[in-house]
């Protein structure tokens, strides 16, 4: 049988493990020609290994599908674009781009330094920017093409350190959904997934002081395999997947989630308007019983994984 993306080139960042490394393997053995993407850097964003986009390279070959090596960096836009150069010169076209690529700098907001900041928003945000927009103007031109892009519910629901990457990660939901909105009618699609599961990225997070808390996590963090994640992506790139648009997946193991758009919980009026007295007095009050608790995480701890 076929697989489902017989006959696509797709570009895959951050494939050289993890979430990405699976996800490349998967849609290669589906039928993809992959660009597999990895600088080597270290989680923190430093160094450069050639190893690890060419580990994959040789499953994916050994397993009998077609792949090459790329080493640059979604941050910066001339890579990203040559990206999309060899994904053509080596397979002739490109139908497909999804960016796993991340490092994490966390720290505590009142401790965070410039410099942590912006390096995590350079891979994170602007790297979503640089790789999808390298790719946009083929896609439209081809009127064909598969956007996946990576969030959190680090960005959704929030994380304690992790101000630099929740932001980026959120801001990541809102670009999905523009680019879906502005490239509908050319046959393109633009959704979102936010994976749990068990990588160097989310091994580096610190484990819970609490014993409890921390044995939970583990628990978790066992049975969440990156793998998993992998038929998800294979799906939204395939072209049975073009009814799914601007779309955000939350997925851990084998529990998939549908997250919903922002939009207002309560909403209250008061003829000709607001003072700051009559807000606090009136509209606040009503308000609060709507508003969302800092403890927001918890959304899916009770939820079966499998």
């Amino acid at each position: 049988m076929p697989g489902m993306l017989e006959g696509r080139v797709a570009i895959c960042t951050g494939a050289g493990r993890g979430v990405g490394g699976e996800v490349a393997k998967l849609m290669a053995a589906n039928g993809a020609k992959i660009v597999v993407n990895d600088p080597g850097t270290s989680g923190t964003g430093e160094g450069h290994d050639e190893t690890a986009a060419e580990s994959i390279v040789r499953e994916i070959k050994a397993a009998g599908g077609e792949a090459v090596a790329n080493y640059g960096s979604v941050a910066k836009f001339d890579d990203c674009l040559a990206m999309v150069s060899q994904a053509r010169d080596a397979f002739g076209g490109l139908h497909i781009v999804f960016n796993a690529a991340g490092i994490l700098r966390d720290k505590m907001f009142h401790n965070m330094f410039p410099e942590d900041w912006q390096a995590v928003i350079d891979v994170h945000l602007t790297g979503h920017f640089n790789v999808n927009r390298a790719a946009i103007n083929l896609f439209r031109e081809q009127n064909y093409g598969r956007l996946i892009m990576v969030s959190s519910t680090s960005g959704l629901l929030g994380n304690v350190g992790q101000a630099n990457y929740g932001s980026a990660k959120f801001a990541v939901v809102a670009l999905a959904r523009i680019v879906a909105m502005e490239n509908a009618a050319k046959g393109i699609t633009a959704n979102v997934i936010c994976p749990s599961a068990d990588t160097r990225m989310t091994r580096s997070v610190p484990t819970p002081k609490d014993p409890q808390a921390a044995a939970l996590r583990e628990e978790r963090l066992r049975r969440s395999r990156a793998d998993a994640i992998a038929p998800l992506c294979v799906f939204l790139a395939s072209e049975q997947a073009a009814y799914v648009n601007g779309q955000v997946f939350h997925q851990r193991a084998a529990e998939l989630s549908l997250y919903g758009h922002m939009r207002p919980l309560r909403m209250v009026h008061r003829e000709g308007g607001w003072t700051p007295e009559t807000i606090a007095e009136v509209a606040m009050p009503s308000l609060a019983t709507q508003f969302t608790s800092l403890d927001s995480r918890s959304v899916h701890s009770g939820l079966p994984m499998e």
